[in-house]
């Protein structure tokens, strides 16, 4: 499932497949036009954090390179960059987005949660 690899100069990135997290085609795009606009880097960030209503949350942000122990993974043209430890609470998931005007954004489907808030952006394993 990964691989050590080296990208943009940084040692041990390992680089994993979409079994790990996949974008929709939807989310792809709008984290494409979002890299565009903003000009914060061309990776996305997904991690997880303590809080929310649930006890974990997740967390996006645009990052111009990965860091060392980082995974990598390529999806619908993003570089998609997680730590190794939100990685054990991602496998499996798809980042999802929907233009609806109410309820619409970004949502995560996370076969690992166990129980999520009603917002969609905090869960508990």
């Amino acid at each position: 499932m990964t691989e050590q690899t080296t990208v943009a100069g940084v040692q041990t990135v390992r680089e994993a497949d979409e079994r790990l997290i996949r974008l929709s085609e939807s989310a792809s795009k709008k984290v494409l036009e979002l890299i565009e606009r903003e000009k914060e880097g061309d990776c996305l960030r997904v991690a997880i954090s303590g809080g929310g209503c649930n006890g974990l949350s997740y967390k996006l942000k645009f990052e111009p390179e990965p860091k060392k122990g980082d995974i990598l993974v390529r999806s619908g043209g993003v570089r998609v960059l997680i730590d190794t430890k939100s990685a054990l609470y991602l496998k499996g998931m798809v980042l999802d987005y929907s233009h609806a005007m109410v309820g619409g954004g970004f949502r995560f489907s996370n076969p690992n949660a166990k129980a999520s808030c009603s917002c969609g952006e905090s869960f508990s394993v």
